[in-house]
């Protein structure tokens, strides 16, 4: 086999989930743009998910919001999903959006409050249980913002107990995701604020929970390619939520702002053998002023992109620059694979699976955009907290 036949062979199996919040309404805590056509509840958004995986091949699942995505039948919904060509991910738990959360969900000092975000985590589960998702993944808000609000220790204490509990009601075939973000919206001390706090609680836990990486929830200058190398040697990387970011978490489409990053974080995943089922790449992106479906079609081509360089990588070559001592050959390799145009390869990857070579020309041609924006009139759009 050929070198580009063996990259296109691999970008085959590649899998980018897609977030059931993409499609809704998003903006900043300024504004909530609305865009005509925007789904109004959880099968309309199925149905635009299943138009990404249409033209693209490669964004066969998508993830649910928990309570924006809620439903009185589940299993309905995985059906639903499944007659449209795409199946349920990642259950996505919320506890950062009712007012008993102000001082924190399962960190919470009052064990009431506590009781109630591990119940909502739990219901969860059994939401994975009905739609057949193995992904649990979480985030915390939970964090103080002024010295002495509460004591550290205890937080870290309490959050350890609740992740446990949840933990023992993992089902076969079921795994905890973490993720963690360094700040944002506890000003003084986040309570998961980065990989290693992270990695700590998933290696307690045991071998059902790893560890997400958001790609836009990192201090500026993290090499966040070193963390995916760390994790994956220790066997504790569990996904992606693939965004952009420029300052903060700004949840761009991902590799907008640095596509350079991206490539080299996709190469550590290549290099660490992460390149497979075992670690899920999913979007978790607001597309704030940008057509909604365009955008996530576009995020998916960015992630084929990246990965097919990193593929690319002649990693005999490179190989031998490192033990020669050589620094300049050695990235010369990395850069040569970089500065590779793969939108030809990509192009004909498609042909071959029978899809258009451009997904955007062949969704603007489906009429679909037409077709939403004329029958979804009416209700309630989907957006934050619906």
């Amino acid at each position: 086999m050929t070198e580009l036949a063996a990259v296109k062979s691999a970008l085959r199996t590649q899998a980018v989930e897609t977030p059931s919040w993409a499609y809704g309404n998003s903006g900043t805590r300024f504004k909530v743009f609305a865009q005509a056509g925007v789904p109004r509840d959880p099968w309309e958004k199925l149905a635009d998910a299943a138009k990404v995986h249409e033209f693209t091949g490669v964004a066969p699942t998508v993830a649910l919001h928990i309570p924006w995505d809620k439903v009185e039948d589940y299993a309905a919904l995985a059906k639903h999903a499944e007659e449209h060509g795409v199946k349920l991910g990642a259950i996505n738990s919320n506890t950062f959006q009712d007012d008993d959360y102000k001082l924190g969900s399962i960190c919470h000092p009052d064990a009431a409050v506590r009781r109630k975000a591990i119940g909502h985590l739990l219901e969860c589960v059994d939401i994975m249980d009905a739609t057949g998702s193995t992904d649990l993944k979480l985030w915390f808000a939970d964090g103080t913002n002024y010295p002495g609000q509460d004591d550290i220790r205890e937080r870290q204490d309490r959050l350890a107990e609740g992740l446990a509990e949840v933990y023992q009601r993992l089902g076969e075939g079921q795994r905890m995701l973490l993720e963690y973000k360094f700040f944002e919206p506890a000003f003084y001390a986040t309570d998961v604020p980065d990989w290693g706090t992270a990695y700590a609680h998933c290696l307690k836990l045991g071998e059902k929970a790893q560890v997400v990486v958001d790609t836009g929830h990192h201090a500026p200058g993290t090499n966040i390619e070193f963390i995916v190398a760390t994790l994956l040697r220790e066997g504790k990387l569990g996904g992606f939520d693939f965004n952009s970011r420029f300052y903060a978490d700004d949840d761009l489409m991902v590799g907008a702002a640095d596509p350079f990053q991206l490539f080299r974080i996709m190469y550590e995943v290549v290099r660490g053998g992460g390149f497979g089922p075992d670690v899920a790449f999913m979007l978790d992106q607001c597309h704030n002023i940008e057509a909604k479906i365009p955008a996530i079609i576009r995020s998916v081509m960015n992630v084929q992109e990246a990965t097919a360089k990193a593929l690319l990588v002649d990693r005999s070559a490179l190989d031998a620059a490192q033990r020669a001592g050589d620094v300049l050959e050695a990235n010369a390799v990395i850069m040569d694979a970089y500065n590779t145009d793969v939108r030809p390869l990509l192009a004909s990857l498609r042909e071959d699976m029978g899809l258009d070579p451009d997904p955007i020309a062949a969704y603007r041609r489906s009429g679909w955009a037409q077709k939403i924006a004329e029958e979804r009139v009416g209700g309630q759009q989907a957006g934050w907290g619906a």
